[in-house]
């Protein structure tokens, strides 16, 4: 980047911080939740509205806060940016390590006020490209820490499938032979199926096996906010893909879906759900973040139109006709909420109002003053479809001030005997919550 390119942009961080004090959100993320929130009318912004929390990070005892009746503890430290959870069948929890490449050519002030703001605030901390193992030591009592994986390359989704493990890096699927009880897998990763994996706006890649083992499905972010690099680059993005087990082949099973992070089947019904992080630079208050049903050869909008038919008017050239055959989503979430882990419950270790229902974490984001997200929520559903409102299940991973950040939630999984496992990759933890 040229002196006068960084100067300029070191002129917009000003404006975009003085900004984010005049530009607040007029509405409570609650306010946008459910099958039809408020939109308010789109803005456009030289600078879009920011608030920059920095890095604390949790002291000695110090914990997360949760909702009555619960209880939390620590289960690991001194991670390396954990993001991801998948407990074995023999109950070890795998826990992700990763964080973005850094491939992304930083071309626009935007772009390095963006990574400035991640290494403030601790989310931009260097990821393990590696999978720790725990165990719980069942005379003790203790978690024990194991290096289980190295040498990956962004790594996100995990799932066994038989004898395999799959991991999705950020450029493609590999898979490890896996033996049940093993502390350490040595052997190279043999390469199972390529993923869009150049520039990575959007770096994280989501896997979910079908329950019988006959596919994995992927969920690949966008290259852009809003196609600023090009159709072109967006080739297989903002998709779920398909990828048939027995021969790596895969196709689009769905489209339009600006950056699906996780992805979970429904237990009632046995459809595919996901969560999805929306659009960027229109308002504090748009566009909410949502959590929906996914079809089959559906399209969800992006980059042409959001939460249905409303026209997002930077997308050019415009297409009315796909923005006509755009799915509304089943349920917002809230704007700039930035959800990263979904884990849908029948039961658990929680008291009964957490079952039968999804947990989603919300990283939060620096696209909103007032801060939003940076919790986990419980969203109850009947039938198969969510209702009612989200209920915070875990909070408190800011300062009162929002200055500064202790923590930031992202995968989720529920341990052997039923409790809900965080991974936080900004506070380097895991944390385990149960009935108080």
């Amino acid at each position: 980047m040229s002196k006068t390119l960084l100067g300029s942009a070191l002129s917009l961080a000003c404006v975009a911080v003085l900004g984010a004090c005049s530009e607040k959100a007029k509405f409570e993320p609650v306010q946008q939740s459910g099958g039809d929130p408020t939109l308010p009318k789109s803005q456009n912004f030289l600078v879009p509205p920011m608030q920059v929390p920095g890095w604390a990070g949790w002291k000695e005892g110090q914990t997360p806060k949760v909702a009555k009746g619960l209880k939390i503890e620590k289960v690991a430290g001194d991670l390396k940016h954990p993001r991801q959870l998948y407990v074995l069948p023999n109950d070890d929890v795998l826990v992700v390590e990763s964080n973005s490449p850094g491939t992304e050519p930083v071309t626009t002030p935007k772009q390095l006020i963006a990574g400035r703001v991640k290494n403030l605030s601790g989310k931009g901390g260097k990821g393990g490209n590696q999978i720790t193992l725990l165990r719980k030591n069942g005379t003790t009592g203790e978690w024990e820490k194991h290096v289980f994986i190295e040498h990956l390359n962004s790594p996100f989704g995990v799932q066994l499938i038989g004898d395999w493990l799959y991991v999705a890096n950020t450029d493609g699927i590999v898979k490890f032979p896996y033996v049940t009880g093993e502390t350490q897998i040595t052997s190279p990763g043999v390469p199972f199926a390529d993923l869009p994996g150049t520039i990575n706006h959007h770096w994280t890649k989501a896997l979910l096996a079908s329950p019988d083992g006959s596919k994995l499905y992927v969920g690949v972010g966008s290259n852009s906010n809003i196609t600023e690099n090009g159709l072109e680059v967006e080739y297989r993005r903002a998709d779920i893909l398909e990828v048939e087990v027995p021969s790596g082949a895969s196709r689009i099973y769905a489209s339009g879906i600006r950056n699906p992070t996780g992805l979970q089947w429904e237990p009632t019904t046995g459809k595919l759900w996901a969560i999805v992080n929306e659009r960027d630079e229109i308002g504090a208050d748009l566009v909410p973040d949502y959590l929906t049903s996914v079809q089959e050869g559906g399209f969800y909008g992006w980059p042409y139109s959001y939460f249905g038919q409303h026209v997002d008017t930077r997308a050019m050239p415009q297409r009315p006709d796909l923005v006509k055959k755009a799915i509304t989503p089943d349920y917002a979430i809230g704007s700039h909420v930035a959800p990263l882990g979904l884990l849908f419950s029948t039961s658990n270790a929680l008291p009964k109002r957490y079952w039968g229902g999804a947990f989603i974490s919300e990283h939060g984001s620096w696209d909103r003053s007032p801060l939003s997200g940076y919790e986990v929520v419980f969203v109850p559903f009947q039938q198969g479809k969510p209702v009612g409102k989200p209920e915070t299940v875990v909070a408190g991973f800011y300062t009162k001030d929002e200055s500064k950040l202790y923590g930031a939630p992202v995968g989720l999984a529920t341990d052997k005997d039923g409790a809900l496992l965080i991974a936080d990759d900004v506070g380097n933890v895991v944390w385990r919550v149960t009935k108080g």
